[in-house]
């Protein structure tokens, strides 16, 4: 898949040590950015990803430890990537957890984590790299949110992901408005279910998950010089799914 020219141009993927996140950031490779691989736990999956991005053609490549529900860990992330790589010039808001089990039945602590990592890290990453980005008269910033949470999606099952979800995508059109003095896009994609998910459905739309490259191509899109004046917009990667049809 051909993507848009990234030479000179400085990725944090958030989450990027594994699944969605990783194949995100290995496709800006391709493209031939500074890639910075974020990890929290997964050091030795964080290095495998940044070897991965040097061999596929990363003009550069760290990686970069970080919590991206504490203020100061997301300072230190960022102050980090800026050091050795500059500043932020494409940041996606991958990390996400997901807890699905019924809400009564979560702990509290697991409760805020689906939260604090879904809404605050978007939040806390985004206000982070804004200042460099209005500076130097250019950003994307991509967020991943979920199939039909703008629609208000919601179910006993995993709710605080679906509320999560919710806020990232009106977070997303909010502060679309709020750059569109800046040369910043801010965007989303929603996918649904991944090739990549722990649970599939018996019926898929389309009889698959939607694969990687499913994503990659909404991706390629919103960084495409050519797509400077789409901003808030959210790509549902679903395959035509309707959860009103469960």
């Amino acid at each position: 898949m051909d993507g848009p020219d990234l030479d000179g141009q400085t990725v944090l993927v958030t989450g990027a040590a594994t699944g969605v996140g990783r194949e995100l950031l290995l496709s800006t490779a391709d493209c031939g950015a500074q890639t910075a691989v974020h990890y929290h736990t997964s050091a030795d999956a964080a290095r495998e990803v940044a070897a991965e991005a040097r061999d596929r053609g990363a003009a550069d490549a760290m990686t970069i430890q970080g919590d991206v529900t504490d203020p100061e860990s997301v300072d230190g992330l960022f102050a980090g990537v800026e050091a050795e790589l500059g500043s932020v010039d494409v940041l996606v808001n991958n990390v996400g957890d997901f807890a699905p089990a019924h809400w009564a039945d979560l702990e509290f602590g697991t409760w805020n984590r689906v939260l604090e990592t879904n809404l605050n890290g978007t939040y806390l990453c985004s206000k982070r790299a804004l200042p460099a980005m209005r500076e130097n008269g250019y950003g994307r910033i991509v967020n991943v949110g979920y199939a039909s949470s703008e629609q208000g999606l919601v179910s006993p099952k995993n709710f605080p992901y679906f509320v999560a979800k919710k806020g990232v995508l009106m977070f997303t059109r909010m502060l679309a408005a709020d750059t569109q003095d800046d040369e910043v896009t801010v965007n989303a994609i929603s996918p649904y279910v991944v090739e990549n998910s722990d649970e599939f459905p018996d019926d898929l739309p389309r009889d698959r998950p939607a694969s990687f490259d499913d994503l990659i191509a909404p991706l390629y899109f919103f960084l495409d010089p050519d797509s400077e004046y789409v901003s808030g917009e959210n790509i549902e990667v679903d395959g035509g799914w309707l959860p009103e049809d469960v």
